[in-house]
């Protein structure tokens, strides 16, 4: 069909859609957002969905490059859009006669719920109002939609302050006598339009647009502008979004669910996304529209209530979350409204739910039959699995609640109480734990909310925004806590006779919605503690499905998983997690043992061979046994070890005191040790004297080190364990270095070998971190039997960077104005970095068919770049223990969508 244009219906032909994202690469969503790409699909499915259409996402991008300008032929095409909606429902836009009025939403390829802009109720005015009301008999439900569309008129498209809005309606209630909104008499709201007439007037500075087209078009450039509104920018930044992708807009004809006690609207889960148990889990709310339940306005009714008063209406919409489900093979969320005892959906999508909910969820539809394994992995978002892994109370040690809201988001948090998201940010930037306490959250809250371990809101239910954000942040969250009195102004709140301040210590169980005073203790999540033994397999059911899932996982990906581990400790919880050995074991933290520093310290200062000989012999054995602790806790696995990589001016000391016992254990004089320390001092240490430099200045280092590996592996080899040593050598750039330091660690592994009557297996490599590493691989895989590519150090030195200096002076600059999309650091960065990469990949192989290649930098436990690794072609990734799971996850997403 040939796409020449940005404004679609939803009745289009979604085959026909379909077919030609096909040709362009590309999927629906990326065009209409996920919003508007299922309100196609629904409505072509026969679901009951208000008509209407989508203005796509290539015409919000070309919409900000126009410095916020409407495309040439945008408007044309959606007078057209409009003409053919009209047809279609039989109502007018703007007439006076059945009166067409429309709302208009956002809708991102990725969901970003609350974070830009909706306005409804689009096409009333005065004398829309009076026909309205010769229409339906009922001024009191005309004037409320007009009073809602005043108020997020001027909120939404001019920017002025919807409290100044909502208090008029507040002045009204209270001269009515009445508490709540639904309450408030048709006069009382005809006099609430006409204050806010006047309000708008004086606010914005102009009249309020009495010209419905004119109100269309401006709520369009409002959506497309709310793409790149501060909330909406963090969001995408906690998330990982990019921001060159744009916002739909999605134009629907309005239902209305506040036309009186035959009407509502709700919101819903087609499964509990706090437990993941089968059912309906949602809110509804009768006489209402939707922004009533999700922002939290008024207290919403559980589905079930629905259910009792409307069973008809219940058993079409549990029959339609049925059908979704089905249709998308995932549990979804969806939002409805019953328009005097018609149901309308609005919209549905992959519901959000936390790491438990997930895998259950995965795990019970591979049952039910209703996905494949490969579909139930690509459900989970690999990072959610950090949540399962985290602590949770003790019930044995947590105290009484002072109170009870609802359990929201499930987790234990403890923190300083703090009432504002912008304190909650910056306390958290000093290094505290805090917990956001608020009447509700809105979206304008999402930095502080990603910024606290938790948070308590005194008002909604378990669809309101706290709800819903908190479950997909993994953040505890207790919400509708109502005993909770809050007094922003003087910082505190109080529960009965109990007053807590700002920066008083709280704990929140978002599984049970408790509110405790003080910090109250942890214990070890069910999986971990299964892991580590303290538990039976049998006793946990998260944990059998937490190993199913890592089964499934495991049986698709071709990406080994690896861990970085310096200690035993550390390598035994990673193997408990799924390691398949150790991908970068750092040798340098071994030496700050206080004996052991002093003996190196020693090393570093000898003034002959023998002296030094002496302190690396006294060095030896310590190094020893930390290998041998590691191998055998990694038994027959593989384990790198990296030689030596920091400069040896680290090691020396600055204090006087410490300069002075150095000078006394060596017999030199305290000036001579001054002067070495200065000497040894590096202008930029990071490209300086250091990784396999310290290896061919000071061999003797170097073969110690070699030595202790190997007189380790031995032992244990003897012993009859199976280890599998590989010597990593840091920092090489030209084939010269990799070819002395290759033989060193040659010579010294048969030497050992050879005075233990001992063969092990083993492997030298190198590990590739600097930009001419990449680009010569060829030559330095003459004499290294490995790659492992230190993405951290390769990103530093392919960009110039200082990660130390740029974090806290630059990068936020640079992620602001776009130039990042997110920290190079935290995603690996493709186009430049990834290019280096492959190309070492590809020189390197090509001298060495078959060369085992991997990553060891941070880099290994992030999903984005575990799937880079995919896609060119390397064999393991190296991460830490913690996000081993995460990474054997991603690995396996990554092979379902590029299989190898």
């Amino acid at each position: 069909m040939g796409l020449d244009k940005h404004v679609f219906l939803f009745n289009e032909s979604v085959e026909a859609l379909d077919a030609e994202m096909d040709k362009q690469g590309r999927e629906l969503r990326d065009l209409l957002g996920g919003k508007g790409a299922n309100l196609v699909r629904m409505t072509n499915a026969g679901i009951p969905v208000p008509l209407g259409f989508s203005i796509d996402t290539d015409s919000c991008i070309a919409f900000i490059e126009n410095n916020n300008q409407l495309p040439d032929g945008l408007e044309d095409e959606i007078d057209a859009a409009l003409a053919s909606l009209e047809e279609q429902v039989g109502k007018n836009f703007g007439a006076d006669e059945n009166p067409l009025l429309l709302s208009v939403r956002s809708g991102s390829r990725f969901s970003m719920p609350g974070m830009m802009d909706t306005v409804l109720n689009l096409g009333m005015n005065d004398q829309v109002a009076e026909a309205m009301v010769a229409l339906t008999g009922d001024e009191r439900f005309v004037y409320d939609a007009y009073r809602r569309l005043i108020m997020m008129f001027a909120d939404v498209v001019k920017g002025a302050e919807r409290d100044h809005f909502e208090e008029l309606l507040s002045e009204v209630k209270e001269q009515e006598g009445v508490k709540e909104d639904v309450d408030v008499s048709a006069a009382g709201l005809r006099k609430v339009v006409a204050m806010q007439k006047d309000l708008y007037r004086k606010e914005v500075g102009v009249p309020f647009p009495e010209d419905p087209r004119q109100q269309l078009l401006e709520a369009v450039e409002a959506v497309f502008r709310s793409w790149n509104i501060p909330r909406a920018i963090a969001y995408r930044e906690i998330h990982g979004i990019s921001h060159s992708l744009g916002t739909a807009v999605n134009v629907q004809m309005m239902v209305f669910g506040n036309l009186g006690d035959d009407s509502g609207t709700g919101v819903a889960f087609t499964r509990n996304p706090a437990s993941g148990e089968k059912e309906i889990y949602g809110e509804f709310l009768f006489n209402a529209q939707g922004e009533d339940v999700v922002a939290g306005i008024r207290t919403p009714l559980p589905i079930s209530e629905l259910e009792r008063e409307m069973p008809a209406i219940y058993k079409q919409f549990t029959d339609i979350c049925e059908n979704l489900e089905a249709y998308y093979h995932n549990m979804q969320d969806v939002e409805f409204t019953i328009e005097q005892g018609k149901l309308w959906m609005l919209q549905t999508r992959d519901g959000k739910r936390t790491a438990q909910a997930a895998i259950k969820i995965a795990s019970d539809m591979v049952e039910e039959g209703r996905v494949s394994k490969e579909e139930a992995i690509m459900m989970m978002d690999p990072s959610q699995l950090d949540q399962i892994l985290h602590p949770q109370f003790d019930p044995e040690t947590k105290p009484a609640s002072i109170t009870k809201g609802v359990d929201a988001s499930p987790g234990a948090a403890s923190g300083q109480v703090v009432f504002t998201s912008e304190d909650a940010d910056a306390w958290a930037k000093q290094g505290k734990r805090v917990i956001l306490v608020r009447h509700e959250t809105s979206p304008e809250d999402i930095r502080g909310m990603a910024a606290s371990e938790g948070i308590l809101t005194t008002t909604g239910g378990k669809t309101s925004h706290a709800a819903i954000v908190g479950r997909q942040m993994g953040t505890p969250c207790v919400v509708g806590a109502g005993a909770v009195d809050l007094d922003y102004k003087n910082k505190q709140f109080r529960v009965g006779n109990v007053i807590v301040h700002e920066g008083d210590w709280v704990s929140i169980d978002g599984s049970t919605g408790e509110v405790m005073l003080g910090q109250v203790e942890t214990m070890p999540s069910d999986v971990i503690q299964v892991l580590v033994g303290d538990k039976q397999p049998s006793e946990s059911e998260l944990y059998t499905m937490f190993d199913n899932l890592m089964t499934w996982a495991d049986e698709v990906r071709s990406l080994r998983v690896l861990t970085n581990a310096d200690t035993p400790e550390d390598a035994t919880t990673a193997r408990r997690l799924g390691a398949q050995g150790i991908g970068l074991t750092r040798t340098e933290h071994m030496f700050f043992g206080e004996e052991r520093l002093l003996n190196f310290q020693k090393t570093i200062v000898a003034d002959d061979e023998d002296s030094q000989r002496k302190a690396l012999d006294a060095l030896l054995p310590y190094q020893r046994d930390d290998f041998e602790g590691i191998l055998r806790a990694m038994d027959g696995l593989p384990v790198i070890i990296r030689l030596l990589d920091p400069p040896l001016h680290e090691f020396l000391p600055k204090d006087p005191e410490e300069q002075r016992v150095i000078a006394e254990e060596t017999g030199k004089a305290v000036e001579e040790i001054q002067e070495m320390v200065a000497r040894l001092h590096e202008m930029n240490p990071m490209l300086g004297h250091r990784g396999c430099r310290l290896g061919i200045t000071d061999p003797l280092i170097s073969a110690m080190q070699v030595r202790a590996i190997f007189e380790a592996a031995c032992s244990l080899k003897a012993e009859g364990l199976s280890p599998k040593p590989e010597v990593m050598i840091p920092l090489v750039g030209t084939e010269g270095e990799i070819k002395i330091l290759q033989q060193l660690a040659e010579r010294v592994a048969q030497e050992v070998m050879a005075e233990k009557g001992v063969e092990v297996d083993y492997m030298i490599g190198t590990m590739i971190e600097l930009p001419r590493a990449c680009l010569v691989a060829d030559q330095i895989a003459r004499h290294a039997e490995f790659f492992s590519f230190g993405t951290n150090d390769l990103t530093q030195t392919a960009f110039g960077f200082s990660r130390d200096d740029i974090e806290g002076k630059f990068l936020p600059a640079y992620i602001e104005q776009r130039i990042f999309e997110q920290s190079p650091f935290a995603v690996l960065d493709e186009d430049g970095v990834g290019a280096l990469v492959a190309t070492g990949v590809e020189k390197g192989r090509a001298a060495r068919p078959g060369m085992e290649i991997g990553v060891c930098g941070e880099h290994g436990g992030d999903p984005k770049s575990i799937d880079f690794c995919h896609r060119v072609g390397l064999d393991y990734v190296s991460c830490s223990p913690l996000r081993v799971p995460i990474a054997r996850l991603a690995a396996a997403q990554s092979q379902v969508h590029n299989p190898r």
